[in-house]
């Protein structure tokens, strides 16, 4: 089967993403969860920072994820091409998100380089805003490159009709936090919860979770998808919080597609 084929602008800031957070093979940089962390208290984004030492970028890091979106620099950037094929769904409840885990073959090319698909997962509220506007949730699909490094496609979610992606998501949610729900008679393409117009920003960023490593280059498409507010609802009854404030931009550019 001939995989899906889209074609975006973007930008080589081929310095980017992962070596880990937690799962990456099925993390969002989210890492293992040996060392407790959450969005909120004592242990929340305030303080990553100062859990463990490998944690240091999420205090001293000047290249900090996510942003807030507002004055850009438009640019030609490097068309990049979504080479997605459809898997068997593999589901998880990680403890922070439910993140779904990609089966092998799937991928992006920006420029000379390709980014093999890992995983996706969500957020709650979105954690990039655009010119001051924050959106009921973020999807980010996290792939990563020969050399480690990652490149992260961030897709908005707005309120507006079912989406009949998410509803498959949703009906196979797993009843238990850590473990993975493989669904063999279930399979999903991530093309379906990409819009149909792929204009981006980019820019040089980090992880969203600890470690808050800066290895990421970001990518987050203009145009949001909708989901309807029940189906955000049943996403927030379960992850009351999973987004992580605003960072300061600290002189970085961020670039959108003409």
């Amino acid at each position: 089967m001939k995989p899906f084929k889209y074609v975006v602008i973007i930008s080589a800031f081929l310095s980017l993403p992962f070596i880990v957070a937690t799962n990456l093979s099925a993390g969002s940089g989210e890492q293992g969860h040996s060392i407790h962390w959450s969005y909120e208290g004592e242990y929340g984004p305030e303080h990553w920072g100062e859990i463990k030492n490998d944690y240091c970028k999420c205090k001293a890091g000047d290249s900090q994820s996510p942003v807030g979106i507002s004055i850009t620099e438009k640019a030609p950037l490097d068309n990049i091409y979504f080479n997605y094929y459809s898997t068997p769904l593999k589901i998880i409840n990680n403890g922070h998100t439910i993140q779904i885990n990609y089966g092998k073959g799937s991928s992006i090319s920006i420029g000379n380089k390709q980014y093999e698909l890992l995983q996706f997962h969500f957020h709650n509220p979105s954690e990039h805003r655009i010119n001051g506007q924050s959106y009921p949730m973020e999807a980010h699909f996290v792939h990563r490159g020969e050399d480690g490094k990652l490149a992260v496609v961030g897709v908005l979610m707005e309120e507006g009709k079912s989406n009949d992606f998410i509803r498959t998501l949703w009906n196979n949610l797993p009843k238990e936090e850590g473990k993975e729900h493989v669904v063999t008679d279930v399979k999903i393409n991530a093309n379906q919860l990409m819009p149909k117009n792929t204009n981006y920003y980019n820019y040089s960023g980090s992880l969203t979770t600890p470690p808050c490593s800066e290895i990421v280059n970001w990518i987050v498409l203009k145009t949001p998808v909708e989901i309807s507010k029940a189906q955000v609802d049943r996403f927030t009854s379960i992850f009351k919080k999973s987004a992580r404030p605003i960072q300061p931009l600290n002189g970085r550019i961020v670039k959108e597609s003409k």
